[in-house]
């Protein structure tokens, strides 16, 4: 296991109350799978909408990720709120702060991110055990799926997102990075833009191998539309996938159900390009 920054381990600890919190409030829904994985599941008083943890089960909701209702967040006395970083909005985070409530940032942006943010965690909620098990778990497991899938033969991917208009993400996501992971080239990583529009004629440019999008995301719609454009190179040899996104996505150790959905997708397709003669 990768030692804990010995830097994160004492900026966490000038900040912590004499007493560990014990009462808290998540606002969002990784957040509050985070919390679980490092041991504190029965601390949870509150957490955000579309929750699904096993061990937040009748939490009380105070909102979602974007919007809460902080009169039903004050009266769960919460003595911490976790906050997610990029997206609770800055603006409410000062108003729980103005009237005493404390409040922690959670930062995930790479999928290695993930393990460090369990052990933060636990330092915070003074389940330190529980959780540098839970990360060394969860880097064992991310190991194992990047030598499974090194030196796969690439494949270009185009990670689809809805259709009119269409988006992409560029090579600053979490899914690049999944993509990458599985053996896979990000069409778009290049894209200015995290998340960004694209149209018919830069995919048929990009010629991907393989157009991949979320069950949850117009997926027939998808599947629809591109029955119009034959000659996009994924579309020609029938290479279109619908994945979980909502588990690819997912800041918190269920990422890598979605990275192994999308490396066994690639893994399908593969055999499908190396029996295309060579022209």
């Amino acid at each position: 296991m990768k030692r804990f920054s010995a830097v994160v381990l004492l900026a966490l600890t000038a900040v912590l109350p004499a007493q560990a919190a014990e009462r808290i409030v998540t606002l969002a829904p990784h957040l509050a799978e985070l919390v679980c994985a490092a041991g504190a599941c029965d601390k949870l008083v509150g957490v955000a909408r579309y929750t699904d943890e096993p061990g937040a089960r009748g939490k009380p909701v105070v909102g979602d990720a974007f919007t809460v209702n902080i009169e039903a967040l004050l009266a769960l006395r919460p003595d911490l709120v976790l906050a997610w970083g990029g997206g609770t909005s800055p603006q409410f985070i000062q108003r729980l702060q103005a009237v005493g409530i404390p409040v922690r940032w959670v930062s995930v942006r790479k999928l290695d991110d993930v393990g460090t943010a369990v052990q933060q965690i636990g330092v915070l909620l003074d389940t330190r055990p529980a959780a540098d098990k839970a990360a060394a778990a969860y880097r064992k497991r991310l190991a194992g799926l990047r030598e499974q899938y090194r030196g796969r033969a690439p494949l270009k991917v185009f990670y689809q997102i809805e259709v009119n208009p269409m988006f992409t993400l560029n090579d600053s996501s979490p899914i690049s990075e999944a993509i990458t992971l599985c053996g896979g080239v990000n069409a778009f990583a290049g894209s200015r833009k995290l998340a960004g529009p694209v149209n018919v004629e830069s995919v048929l440019a990009a010629s991907p191998d393989v157009i991949v999008f979320g069950k949850q995301d117009m997926a027939k719609k998808i599947r629809d539309f591109w029955k119009k454009w034959p000659l996009v190179r994924a579309v020609a040899h029938k290479q279109l996938y619908e994945i979980d996104a909502s588990t690819l996505t997912r800041q918190s150790p269920k990422v890598l159900d979605g990275v192994q959905e999308l490396c066994k997708v690639l893994d399908t397709a593969r055999p499908v390009y190396l029996d295309l003669p060579k022209n």
